[in-house]
């Protein structure tokens, strides 16, 4: 099982940026099986939509093509922590943005921050 924990969410006017964090941690030394850490995000009354994930094994982030440009998704292994950067936010992105890790072949899911875009 990961756990995951984010912070970093707030209110932002539009054009603003956050950095959002998230810590991971299993109980298995070093971390180890934790294959792939990303983000979600829910919009109120939307579905759940996918924003990026960062594959350990390929030392690299893969976007989603909705979301390409003021999305950059970065992992510090040395901190077992997860970023996703926003710049340029619009009031769209208003969401509560979700971590999750991938150990083998289960997800597990963090709580979420919240980030409100006021126009």
């Amino acid at each position: 099982q990961v756990q995951l924990v984010e912070s970093g969410g707030g209110s932002v006017p539009t054009g603003g940026s956050l950095r959002l964090s998230c810590v991971g941690s299993t109980r298995t030394p070093g971390n180890k099986g934790i294959d792939s850490l990303g983000w979600f995000r829910q919009a109120p009354g939307k579905e759940q939509e996918s924003v990026g994930i960062f594959k350990r094994a390929e030392n690299a982030a893969h976007y989603a093509d909705s979301v390409l440009g003021p999305f950059t998704v970065t992992l510090n292994n040395a901190k077992n922590t997860l970023y996703l950067q926003i710049d340029n936010l619009v009031p769209e992105d208003t969401a509560v943005y979700l971590c999750f890790g991938d150990q083998y072949t289960i997800r597990d899911w963090g709580q979420g921050t919240q980030v409100t875009v006021s126009s």
